[in-house]
């Protein structure tokens, strides 16, 4: 045998009997925020039940994939990992989990070589599935129909954060049914995590030090819909806002039925809400609307859109848009980029339409081919840059509410990086120690998608 064979051979023998002993875990999140969050859940899990989360680049004994269904190319994605991992690490542990888990778990198996498939309702049960496995060498796939969950289930303590913005989970579920998405099928209906968990949760995580807590869910408006009356949106709100501390509070995703003129009045009157509001909007075109099942028109966004901005005139929206929809004519494109266009977003999460199994979109006649989808997901992109830069170039020369986030290297120089109250995404020249809390800062240029801030910052917010 050649050496260098020889010695990597031995090299990997002595990988794996170091890995046997070692309760090392390594997780891959895919997809929305929501997943990111659960992703840290289920590594405090895993902490808590005795295992240790490997250092960067190091093998480990498990390899968990929360893997997204949302489109074929993030599943895609998946697959591939999945398929690198078990080349790269013959020896370990590969588990799946997440909305493509929930919905696709024998083919994760077969395509993929996943050792153990874990639903959405069984995620927690993954440590013992990892031990399980261990002991018995034998696949393991645990998903329930996930379309008779009810109560909420939070995976870990949301304290274990390491981010200045944390994430508080408080809805999981949709009950809308859009024609084209697969979401409803992989989360299953409206669940809410109780009011006084939810204010708990929210308590230690300003007690930590957290500066900014996202509230986030599928569809954080329909959150209190599974609860008693009066527990609902904009009361949870005044809950988090009464509680001692210097935060700011973000929403997260609102689809446009859920803007109660409750939930208005609170995100007006309250400057501790941060001024930016995520509306999915799909397509401006009413014809594909309707096909979609969204129930509303283009007016009725449009309208929307001038309350909010009535109310807080400065404030950043943003949105999601899907093109390619079955049967989205030219016309129904260039009414919905004009429609884009006129509604000023700050930024577009642009997506091409992909066909999602069992959906009433995936049988519909007139597909448009993949050429054609990404050829309008790039212009509509391109238009989303366009009105990003124009919404934040505004701002230059004012003073915006910023909350340190990292320290990165940007154009060969350091930076500390961090977003404003409405969402901008800011830079101020790195100098020790970094600011804390909320601090004041003046945007002085507009650079390839960011402001440039002076080094210079005050303690105090605009409220």
């Amino acid at each position: 045998m050649d050496s260098t064979l020889a010695q990597n051979s031995k090299l990997k023998t002595q990988d794996c009997s170091a890995q046997q002993t070692a309760r090392t875990f390594a997780i891959y999140n895919f997809g929305c925020k929501v997943n990111q969050e659960e992703g840290e859940g289920l590594a405090a899990l895993f902490t808590a039940a005795g295992w240790r989360e490997a250092a960067p680049k190091k093998a480990a004994l498990l390899y968990i994939v929360n893997a997204c269904a949302v489109t074929q190319t993030a599943e895609k994605k998946a697959r591939a990992l999945l398929r690198r991992l078990r080349r790269e690490y013959p020896c370990s542990l590969l588990a799946v989990t997440g909305c493509y888990a929930q919905i696709a778990a024998k083919q994760l198996q077969e395509l993929a070589a996943a050792d153990i498939v874990a639903g959405l309702a069984e995620r927690a049960l993954l440590p013992l599935l990892a031990e399980q496995f261990l002991r018995e060498r034998l696949p393991l796939i645990r998903v329930s129909d996930i379309s008779q969950a009810t109560g909420f289930a939070a995976l870990g303590p949301a304290r274990r954060q390491k981010r200045s913005r944390a994430y508080l989970k408080i809805e999981d579920g949709c009950s809308q049914f859009c024609h084209y998405c697969v979401i409803p099928l992989a989360r299953g209906p409206v669940r809410s995590l109780p009011p006084t968990e939810a204010l708990a949760t929210a308590r230690e995580l300003i007690s930590a030090g957290h500066g900014e807590i996202v509230l986030s869910g599928i569809h954080i408006g329909a959150y209190g819909e599974d609860l008693a009356a009066g527990q609902d949106l904009p009361t949870l709100i005044e809950g988090i806002l009464a509680l001692p501390g210097d935060f700011r509070l973000r929403l997260g995703s609102l689809e446009p039925r859920h803007f109660s003129p409750a939930l208005l009045r609170l995100w007006s009157s309250e400057r501790r809400i941060c001024p930016h509001l995520h509306i999915p909007l799909q397509s401006g075109s009413d014809a594909v609307l309707c096909a979609m099942n969204r129930n509303y028109s283009a007016a009725d966004y449009a309208a929307l859109l001038r309350e909010v901005r009535a109310l807080r005139p400065a404030c950043a929206i943003t949105t999601d848009v899907l093109t390619g929809y079955p049967g989205e004519t030219q016309k129904d494109f260039a009414a919905g980029a004009d429609f884009c266009a006129a509604m000023r977003f700050t930024r577009m999460h642009v997506f091409p339409y992909s066909p999602r199994p069992n959906t009433v979109a995936a049988s519909l006649p007139y597909q448009i081919p993949k050429q054609e989808k990404e050829r309008r997901a790039a212009l509509l992109a391109h238009l989303g840059a366009d009105l990003a830069a124009a919404y934040a170039k505004d701002f230059i020369g004012c003073e915006l509410e910023y909350l340190h986030e990292q320290e990165i290297l940007w154009q060969g120089r350091p930076f500390y990086s961090g977003h404003s109250e409405n969402y901008l995404p800011l830079l101020l020249p790195a100098a020790a120690p970094p600011p804390q809390g909320l601090v004041m800062v003046q945007a002085q240029e507009y650079r390839d998608g960011y402001l440039i801030c002076s080094d210079q910052w005050s303690v105090g917010t605009e409220q």
